[in-house]
């Protein structure tokens, strides 16, 4: 069933983009998809790039709405939402703790954990810490087959895969360019992510998308934002128990972090259907190529709307 929030008319909406992030391009991309959007449905909307003058023309705008069209720090750990606080200004997406403990992947699986959500072990190790050590405390703790992230990066930013063993010292030292990196057994298995919706009261999870990439690839930053490189399965071809199992995964996963709107759970599933949550996205993408879109169309809603829906949300929340 497609719920839609009814037009608030005349809307200005600010949408913010770019800033010093990684994934400056992706975020550049998703606000011009938005931006186009809103405008369809008849917002009034002004692209706004994430600089030391953000906040003073936001101050002199006024807008009704602030959409944070940014991936990674500092638009999606809670560091611009923190701003749009203290500035009065509602906006799309989840509050400062929910961004903050979501990019955290370390405070996430904590969380994750104490819901009883499955995650793998893991091994976190700080720019400061002696890598000696760091390395005998990996190898004891998930062996030398590993995946290493950045701890508070997005779009597979900085990530290093061994699923064969190698050089995970060199692994971990580009790693921490980012700051403090986590290391994880590589887990061989199918990359599954899960989409959901916050309407009020209703939290609906999208139907289950499979993402496949070229022989011995996976989905890294090229895969993911360069047409042709990856395909989306939708609905995934799982079974109906296994569907369900990562659709509430996903959705219990938005609660333990205490977000609203909108968020995208990812998931590896091993060839013995064992499920493993790995992260979740606060500010999904909205880029031509991005999952979220293309999960929210499956439970009936265009482009447009979707994007119509989380400002008439994010804008009632202001008016309370």
């Amino acid at each position: 069933m497609r719920l839609v929030h009814s037009r608030t008319e005349n809307l200005t909406v600010a949408v913010l983009m770019g800033g010093q992030s990684a994934e400056a391009d992706v975020s550049v991309n998703s606000a011009i998809q938005i931006e186009a959007a809103l405008r369809e449905v008849g917002f009034k909307v002004k692209l706004l790039e994430l600089n030391g003058d953000c906040a003073r023309k936001l101050q002199e705008m006024k807008p009704d709405v602030v959409f944070p069209a940014l991936h990674g720090p500092p638009g999606e750990d809670g560091t611009v939402q923190g701003m749009l606080e203290m500035l009065g200004l509602p906006y799309v997406g989840s509050d400062v703790r929910g961004s903050a403990m979501a990019m955290d992947k370390g405070v996430a699986k904590l969380l994750f954990r104490r819901h009883s959500l499955p995650v793998s072990d893991e091994v976190v190790i700080h720019p400061d810490d002696n890598l000696a050590a760091a390395l005998s405390k990996v190898l004891k703790g998930t062996g030398d087959r590993v995946a290493i992230k950045p701890m508070n990066q997005g779009s597979a930013i900085g990530v290093q895969l061994y699923p064969n063993g190698g050089d995970i010292e060199a692994g971990i030292l580009a790693t921490s360019v980012y700051g403090a990196c986590m290391v994880e057994p590589f887990i061989a298995g199918r990359e599954m992510t899960v989409g959901v919706l916050h309407l009020e009261e209703d939290i609906i999870a999208h139907p289950v998308i499979e993402i496949r990439t070229p022989d011995d690839e996976w989905y890294d930053y090229k895969n993911r934002y360069t047409k042709g490189k990856s395909e989306h399965i939708v609905p995934a071809p799982i079974s109906a128990e296994l569907t369900k199992q990562l659709q509430d995964i996903a959705v219990k996963a938005h609660q333990a972090l205490g977000l609203r709107d909108f968020s995208r759970a990812d998931f590896i599933v091993n060839d013995d259907d064992e499920v493993f949550l790995l992260e979740v996205n606060t500010l999904p993408g909205m880029t031509p190529l991005s999952l979220y879109p293309e999960g929210a169309q499956n439970i009936g809603y265009t482009f447009s709307q979707l994007v119509e829906t989380l400002v008439n949300i994010a804008y009632q929340r202001g008016q309370l």
